[in-house]
């Protein structure tokens, strides 16, 4: 092993556990902010593994659409949030966990089996060097346009979820005696203008 292959392979022992590390600190972290700002290292994290495997294109675009744009748009979609509203404990959120549970053990399981099957071997093609973005949105709209297609719209329904999230507003369940209402202004007492008809009557 050469100086060159051990700074790849530490880079990747780095990088691999620097996005386990930042994973489970998203899931694991009660705070949301917190877990927004280590989703953006996870994405990062990836970026740079995309840059061991010589994919720059991949690399810049998932620091420009993911950290750039996603998580961005999900630190203001947090951040927007009106937190004077208190969440209510629901019932039998045990099935919800569960649910989650069994969703998140399938993916592994998919995951796991896929990662077992593929035959791991270094490609023998020829690499596509500077024709490679050319190559990549070739692909993007023949072989992979629905795929391409339905992530504009997650990103779209993400930045429409955004929306509603900032622009809901804080309804309180009761209302105080003693205090002026927030969200609506008195209205001013209004004064009865004579009429030219009722002029004349008078």
């Amino acid at each position: 092993m050469n100086l060159a292959e051990g700074v790849q392979f530490i880079s990747l022992g780095i990088l691999g556990v620097l996005m386990l590390v930042a994973a489970l600190g998203v899931v694991l972290l009660s705070n949301i902010v917190y877990s927004a700002f280590l989703l953006g290292l996870v994405f990062v994290s990836i970026s740079g593994l995309y840059i061991l495997l010589n994919a720059g294109f991949v690399a810049a675009a998932q620091v420009l659409v993911y950290v750039g744009a996603v998580n961005i748009l999900i630190l203001f979609g947090i951040m927007l949030v009106n937190k004077r509203e208190d969440f209510q404990p629901i019932s039998k959120a045990w099935v919800g966990k569960a649910a989650t549970g069994a969703v998140c053990l399938g993916l592994f399981t998919l995951l796991s089996s896929m990662v077992l099957a593929t035959p791991w071997q270094l490609s023998t093609a020829t690499p596509a060097g500077e024709n490679a973005i050319e190559i990549i949105g070739l692909h993007f709209f023949s072989d992979f346009l629905l795929p391409f297609e339905l992530a504009s719209v997650l990103l779209l329904m993400a930045l429409v979820g955004a929306i509603i999230l900032a622009r809901r507003e804080y309804i309180p369940d009761y209302e105080p005696e003693d205090e002026q209402k927030v969200l609506t202004l008195r209205e001013r007492p209004r004064e009865l203008v004579a009429t030219s008809s009722d002029n004349q009557e008078m």
